[in-house]
């Protein structure tokens, strides 16, 4: 298993610092090159650059009111969810929908049921993990 991390090509974990301007504002975004290649196949699929992305995803986070203290964390779970959207089925690669179009609440509630019926699961008296 290791050997899949291991032996990936260590670009993918270098930083690279990036600054960009939101709302007016000079500020810098440190992220690992494997977040940043991410972010590029967003934005290129939302016919968008990554500071527009960025800058519209710090924009919508403000208006729904979360806290974006630490907004690197936000975008790093922004590539992970998009890529697990993707292993799970909800979303491929080759689809040219831009995400503003998906139906995020359809995926949200699936999210929502697949989580309970997990917990469900995960919490019967019956449930033994398997130990291989």
């Amino acid at each position: 298993m290791c050997q899949l991390f291991i032996n990936a090509d260590s670009k993918l974990w270098s930083y690279r610092t990036k600054s960009l301007r939101i709302d007016g504002v000079v500020t810098s975004i440190r992220l690992e090159e494997f977040f940043w290649d991410t972010l590029e196949e967003i934005s290129f699929r939302d016919q968008m650059t990554v500071n527009q992305m960025i800058t519209k995803l710090y924009l919508e986070s403000l208006d729904a009111d979360h806290d974006i203290s630490n907004f690197t964390s936000f975008l790093r779970v922004c590539c992970s969810r998009y890529l697990s959207l993707i292993a799970d089925g909800k979303l491929t690669r080759e689809d040219e929908l831009p995400l503003g179009e998906v139906n995020a609440q359809n995926i949200l509630e699936q999210e929502q049921l697949r989580s309970h019926q997990r917990k469900a699961l995960f919490s019967s008296p019956n449930y033994k993990p398997s130990i291989n």
